[in-house]
């Protein structure tokens, strides 16, 4: 039963997150203000966590999906003993401060994810929630459930509004995830006014149709009903759960209580008093009075998170006596892969020498490195057969058997994407995904996000230009690459053949805070000659040498537009023309090579420049430079067989032997 002491808990995080943002002069104070009680309920009564040890294995996961809230969740870190002082507190939103506007993963202790981007949380805490059930399977023992935990996950109308919560909900139904469980802050208020404006379905009919169990707290402030609710939730061992929780933004505040303006700007000072004085404060004038009570209080629950992780600590030191096998799977799993083991690994580099498309190349590669690493899972937005990526001879992840490590995530990109991060940051997972390159558009804001959260995710690209052929310019990728080379800390890996295949695995594989995209063909490509695995892995290096010292011109190329350079080098000796080809399979690896190897590569005497690539031109400027040139798409494709295309957009021997004499000719004259 609630106590006094509870209320005054919960008054604090809603002052102490008021206080905050009417200090940086920015914010959101309604979520706070509504959602205190529910937040504070969870996680003094029933969420397993110690903030002593926030990367404690078996602690449960908190997801702040409605980022904008994030001032609540400093507030809970501070009085939960995550180490977040008061002086955080005080630096909220401010340029240093580990206190950023909204949570960011890495920044902040006891942050599980970047979030603000709407419905993006509830997505990785679905991934969190499947590496929960699928390391609970590989590791638990009758005896012993090491691996025991629930993933919360807090979200807001405009989490449920925007389309990847769609997504990750019918994911994590199908799949019957009984220990996720979605707080859903109902307060019928969206920036522009009340949700009935655009937003007027039913939303617990809609989740009960994904597979949920549904549950409705009435009054948001009632911390006995919210408890009970969440404990009926953990307790469905079938469905994953979804408690609606009907709350007032901005409460408390009387100008500005179930109103929209108190979404996203600070109370105003006037306003954080009547506030304090109606909570019944203790100090209405002066900010950040937190009572000493209040953290004597919280101290006994900090108390019960150490003793929970003590008290796991000891089951698994019986476990892994009893089970050393299992201990060193466990250290396996979650344990930096062996990058030099890989590397010095021959069967690892060993590559068909027959003509092959790059896509089946990356799936022998999927098969070599299946057996390496036990914890690699895998899987594609319906596309496993074309996208090979599917481990033979590996279960499927299901309902029914939830060790699988191959994955069928159905028509769902953007959910994919939340889910494989998902699974990353619950840690002892390596995932990847797959679906076709021009899909990636779909996966846009988890791409960005992965990015910004240093997650070495693998994307398993493939179809990557018009070489899709006829299934015509909806299905071929024009603008993509340009979109993820504009990525900051993203390394976008085009292989020419199946041997920078294996180099870019490798690249993906060893990358520690790099996400990687494998961009991949559909189409054969014959394995050529000068193609050195060691040397794709700087990012670009010359695959067929100039006959002679002071050569022409450099044709610059990538994937499978490398061997039509190759030939195009070829024809223009027959004009005396002699030129040096440059593989290009990553430019963001390149990049971060020595300057010394960059002109060794590139020297910058050689003005007569041309890049290829059956892809949108942006970018390539500063390889070519002003004299340069690049033949490149300049419009989408067309449905017709590939090698047509490939011929009437240009990518010939002929068009860029005649490119590059004209570039060699303006540099003359």
């Amino acid at each position: 039963m609630s106590n006094k002491n509870d209320m005054t808990c919960i008054n604090a995080i809603r002052i102490l997150s008021a206080d905050a943002i009417q200090k940086a002069k920015s914010g959101h104070p309604g979520m706070p203000l509504g959602a205190a009680p529910m937040t504070y309920e969870l996680w003094a009564h029933h969420m397993k966590h110690n903030g002593k040890n926030p990367k404690w294995e078996n602690r449960d996961r908190f997801v702040l999906s409605a980022g904008h809230a994030s001032a609540m969740l400093y507030s809970l870190l501070h009085f939960f003993g995550y180490g977040l002082t008061l002086d955080d507190i005080k630096n909220f939103r401010q340029n240093g401060a580990i206190t950023a506007g909204h949570p960011e993963y890495g920044l902040t202790p006891g942050v599980e994810a970047t979030t603000g981007p709407l419905g993006s949380g509830i997505g990785m805490a679905v991934g969190m929630a499947m590496a929960e059930a699928h390391l609970a399977k590989i590791f638990n023992k009758p005896d012993f459930n090491i691996v025991d935990h629930y993933t919360y996950v807090l979200c807001s109308d405009g989490c449920l509004m925007e389309g990847i919560s769609s997504e990750a909900f019918s994911l994590a139904g199908h799949l019957g995830l009984s220990k996720l469980i979605v707080l859903y802050d109902s307060n019928q208020i969206s920036i522009e006014g009340g949700t009935d404006l655009t937003f007027t379905e039913d939303v617990s009919k809609k989740v009960e149709a994904f597979g949920f169990q549904t549950l409705t707290v009435e009054d948001g402030n009632d911390i006995d009903a919210i408890g009970k609710a969440i404990e009926e939730a953990k307790a469905e061992k079938n469905k994953p759960s979804f408690i609606t929780v009907k709350t007032q933004i901005g409460y408390g505040c009387p100008a500005k209580q179930g109103k929209a303006n108190s979404h996203g700007e600070p109370l105003g000072e006037e306003n954080v008093k009547e506030l304090k004085k109606f909570l019944g404060w203790h100090n209405i004038e002066t900010s950040f009075d937190i009572p000493q009570e209040v953290y004597n209080y919280c101290a006994q629950f900090v108390k019960n998170g150490e003793d929970a992780e003590e008290e796991w600590n000891k089951l698994f030191q019986e476990y892994i006596k009893k089970y050393p096998d299992e201990k060193n799977l466990w250290d396996k799993y979650h344990s930096p892969i062996d990058v030099e083991n890989l590397l010095n690994n021959k069967e690892f580099w060993t590559v068909n020498d027959k003509p092959e498309a790059t896509r089946a190349s990356s799936g022998s590669m999927i098969e070599k490195i299946k057996n390496i690493i036990p914890n690699l899972i895998g899987g594609s937005a319906d596309l496993g057969p074309s996208n090979k990526t599917i481990m033979k001879d590996i279960e499927f992840f299901t309902k029914e058997n939830y060790g699988g490590r191959n994955i069928h995530y159905g028509v769902r990109e953007f959910a994919m994407a939340a889910a494989a991060m998902g699974m990353y940051l619950h840690g002892g997972i390596r995932p990847y995904i797959g679906t076709f390159f021009v899909f990636c558009d779909y996966m846009k804001p988890m791409l960005r996000t992965s990015a910004m959260m240093k997650i070495p995710l693998i994307y398993v690209f493939t179809h990557d230009s018009i070489g899709v052929g006829e299934d015509g310019p909806t299905h071929q990728p024009i603008e993509q690459l340009t979109m993820l080379r504009s990525l900051p800390n993203f390394h976008v890996f085009r292989p020419a053949d199946a041997t920078e295949t294996a180099a870019g695995w490798y690249a993906a594989i060893s990358s520690n805070e790099n996400p990687t995209a494998l961009v991949l063909t559909r189409q054969n490509l014959p394995q050529i000659e000068g193609s050195n695995s060691e040397k794709a892995l700087k990012g670009a290096y010359v695959i067929s040498e100039s006959q002679k010292e002071n050569f022409d011109g450099i044709l610059i190329a990538t994937g499978s537009e490398v061997s039509v350079a190759l030939d195009a080098q070829k024809e223009l000796l027959k004009d005396d023309i002699d030129v040096r080809v440059v593989s290009m399979p990553c430019a963001e690896i390149f990049e971060l090579q020595s300057n010394e190897y960059k002109e060794k590569i590139l020297p910058k005497k050689i003005r007569a420049r041309v890049a290829v690539e059956a892809a949108a031109n942006y970018g390539w400027g500063s390889y070519v430079g002003l004299d340069g040139a690049a033949v490149t798409m300049q419009s989408f494709g067309s449905s017709a067989p590939a090698a047509e295309l490939f011929k009437k957009y240009g990518f010939t021997k002929e068009n860029i032997a005649d490119v590059m004499k004209n570039v060699i000719k303006n540099l003359k004259d």
